[in-house]
């Protein structure tokens, strides 16, 4: 493994959610990203388990300043101490099908009369109701239907999948994130809790909105690689260099985009039809062989510290090791293990992670000492 910056020891200051409880059902994908967010920024994030689950818990860095109790919610017990758990919290948070939840007796309606100002998050792939709600599904599948996953990758061939970022963590977590605290500030306003519905289908199509401004302004054709965005011009788009690595280009501002046409001495033709979108398939062949002339090594250091916005493309781990993710600190090592730095970063109440990932049902003692149950 590469070496990178140790983790620093944990800051006294407040972190932004200390002294909320937030009751997390285990689960996989946008619930515990979403869960470790929270946590990273001070919350106090009960994730319930399933008896007998969990292997190394060193591996599972979304785990990362959770506390864990095991519960058997098909058991009279297990559901009654669920639900002390949720009269005791602010924001809850599960990602079962529609409807499981009111099956084990731990459906919205019985927490919020328990406890009327619960935020009850609800993180499905296709919502709450509507004629897929109840079918199975992953995120290439709920970024197929909102447009999304057709817009990307080349026109010659299927749309690749963009890993499960755009669905899952971006339309699924973060939205779940933004529902939750925004529900929660309503909450400590008015006394009053509600449930949020977060689809990922939902939350994908809303990020879409700046495509749809494009689409709508006349700037976006709906066919893949023909836009500005998505490959086809030659200003904003990845190269391939002599070492096999590649290069990426976003020169969009004409100002950068002359940057880049001085250091690749580049045509007046080239230079003064930037917009011409005929003419972007031979000028992005022509680059192309410009940039496999030299090693990627070599592009990086010709555009160092310029306004023409190239940078090198690395891979998971040769980022760690580059000067500026290096110089911020965005990946941490605590207790040897590498992985991201909380984000976004404070000012006055800085986020930090706080203790390793728990072992299955290793809080129990605590969890209910601790929220007097």
């Amino acid at each position: 493994m590469q070496k990178t910056t140790t983790m620093p020891k944990a800051s006294p200051a407040a972190r932004p959610l200390d002294g909320v409880r937030v009751v997390e059902f285990a689960g996989i994908g946008p619930v515990p990203f979403c869960g470790m967010l929270l946590a990273d920024m001070g919350a106090d994030v009960v994730r319930i388990d399933r008896p007998g689950t969990g292997g190394d818990p060193k591996s599972d860095l979304q785990g990362r300043g959770k506390r864990s109790i095991a519960l058997d919610l098909k058991s009279e017990q297990g559901v009654e101490t669920a639900l002390a758990l949720m009269a005791r919290s602010e924001l809850l948070m599960e990602g079962f099908r529609p409807g499981v939840m009111e099956r084990l007796g731990l459906g919205p309606d019985i927490a919020l009369a328990a406890n009327p100002a619960l935020v009850y998050g609800r993180m499905t792939g296709w919502g709450q109701d509507g004629p897929m709600a109840h079918q199975a599904g992953h995120d290439i599948n709920y970024i197929a239907i909102t447009g999304a996953l057709g817009a990307m990758g080349p026109a010659d061939q299927p749309p690749p999948p963009p890993l499960n970022l755009l669905g899952d963590y971006g339309g699924g977590s973060l939205y779940l994130a933004l529902g939750l605290l925004a529900g929660l500030t309503h909450a400590r306003t008015s006394g009053q809790g509600q449930v949020i519905d977060a689809a990922i289908v939902d939350g994908t199509i809303s990020l879409m909105t700046p495509i749809h401004w494009l689409k709508q302004s006349g700037m976006w054709q709906n066919e893949r690689q023909t836009n500005l965005l998505d490959g086809a011009a030659h200003f904003y788009a990845t190269y391939t260099c002599a070492d096999g690595k590649y290069i990426s280009v976003g020169a969009i501002e004409p100002q950068f985009y002359n940057l880049l046409c001085d250091k690749l001495n580049l045509s007046k033709e080239i230079r003064d039809a930037q917009y011409d979108r005929g003419k972007w398939p031979v000028f992005k062949a022509k680059i192309a062989g410009i940039f496999a002339a030299h090693p990627q090594t070599h592009w990086t250091q010709l555009f160092a510290g310029t306004d023409a916005c190239v940078a090198p493309v690395e891979d998971m781990f040769s980022a760690t090791e580059h000067p500026h993710i290096k110089a911020r600190n965005s990946f941490v090592e605590p207790d040897g293990i590498l992985q991201p730095a909380p984000a976004p970063r404070f000012s006055e109440t800085p986020g930090h992670i706080g203790g390793p990932p728990p072992q299955i049902d290793g809080d129990r003692q605590a969890i209910l000492a601790d929220w007097k149950i």
